[in-house]
């Protein structure tokens, strides 16, 4: 899945949300599971053609929300989802993750009904995939 990887320079997005969001969203969707090894942080510079200090941001927030951890210096790994977070955690990284989206759906020229029509689908298609549907 890291190896999929691309960077949009012409994005409204920034270049470390490049990174984070979709090892996240491999992680929803059961394409990166614990321990899957991620490229080092020299490995994906060297890939995506950017600054080193930009993965090593995207690294450090994916680290610091325990979405990977690092092993050794080296080996960084997909984590085991601890049960301790808390609820204000998971509304701050709800948020987070709904500001960039909707940041990047209203700088596309999306009205708010095609933003929500297009939420729902999505939201009900990844809930069936990962089981986590709730009624």
């Amino acid at each position: 899945m890291a190896s999929d990887l691309t960077i949009s320079t012409g994005s409204s997005t920034p270049i470390y949300r490049q990174v984070v969001d979709p090892i996240r969203r491999a992680v929803v969707r059961r394409e990166l599971n614990v321990g899957d090894q991620l490229p080092s942080v020299r490995l994906l510079t060297e890939r995506l053609l950017v600054n080193h200090n930009t993965i090593a941001k995207a690294y450090g927030e994916l680290e610091r929300d325990r979405d990977i951890e690092s092993r050794h210096g080296k080996d960084i790994l997909v984590a085991q989802k601890c049960s301790i977070d808390t609820r204000a955690e998971c509304n701050r990284r709800l948020d987070d993750a709904l500001e960039t989206f909707l940041g990047e759906a209203i700088a596309l020229d999306f009205d708010t009904d095609a933003i929500l029509q297009s939420t729902t689908k999505k939201l009900a298609k990844l809930t069936s995939q990962s089981g986590r549907g709730r009624t």
